[in-house]
């Protein structure tokens, strides 16, 4: 099972992309991972990518598209994999294809998990994070139980720089002009599902399974 894995900034895509990489036995594969993999392996296109990571470039995409070319060959990757990360533009959405039709595979689903913007803003504006264990807290959705102070550790909770309602709204904002031709290019191809992720994350996850398990791949 080929999925694409979509959620803006704090939509919980890494906590349900621990679920399905437990229940379907796949990797989850991200771009960072990716690189990071193909730099330390000391491959041709990964020591590339590392020259212009090193000088705070953007990785051209002949070099990111190799470099998912290679993973995608890999063993684990046989019976599937979930793609977090990739592709971010309608170009990379057209060398993955080509990419999965070289390996006789094709997308079996792309999932995004939707929340509101304005959701997200307060999930971030509210959270706080311990200094000594990192354990994370939010002040309305889960508060500890002695104000700033951790429940595992007693140390003080502080509030990350990024944290912050304007730094978020950018984000958001890049992340939807990004993502928006994407969401139109698998909606036409068929295979483009949503989630809402305003949801708890048990029901979240179940919508996802559901999703995956009427999935003819």
């Amino acid at each position: 099972m080929q999925i694409i894995l979509m959620g803006a900034p704090g939509a919980g895509k890494g906590t349900q992309a621990a679920f399905l990489v437990e229940r379907y036995k796949i990797p989850q594969i991200s771009t960072g991972d990716m690189f990071r993999a193909a730099v330390k392996n000391g491959t041709a296109l990964g020591l590339e990518a590392k020259t212009y990571m090193a000088s705070g470039k953007l990785v051209p995409d002949t070099v990111t598209i190799g470099i998912v070319r290679e993973r995608l060959a890999e063993g684990d990757c046989k019976a599937g994999f979930i793609l977090d990360g990739f592709p971010r533009t309608v170009e990379q959405a057209d060398a993955l294809n080509k990419i999965l039709d070289e390996q006789g595979k094709k997308i079996s689903c792309v999932l995004n998990i939707s929340v509101p913007s304005e959701y997200l803003i307060e999930r971030a504006v509210g959270r706080r994070v311990c200094k000594s264990c990192g354990a994370t807290y939010h002040v309305k959705f889960n508060p500890p139980k002695v104000a700033n102070t951790c429940d595992n550790c007693g140390s003080d909770l502080y509030q990350r720089t990024d944290d912050t309602a304007s730094t978020m709204q950018n984000r958001l904002a890049a992340y939807e002009s990004s993502t928006r031709p994407l969401i139109d290019y698998y909606k036409k191809m068929g295979v483009y599902s949503e989630i809402d992720g305003r949801q708890t994350i048990a029901k979240v996850t179940e919508d996802l399974i559901n999703v995956l398990t009427s999935v003819k791949d």
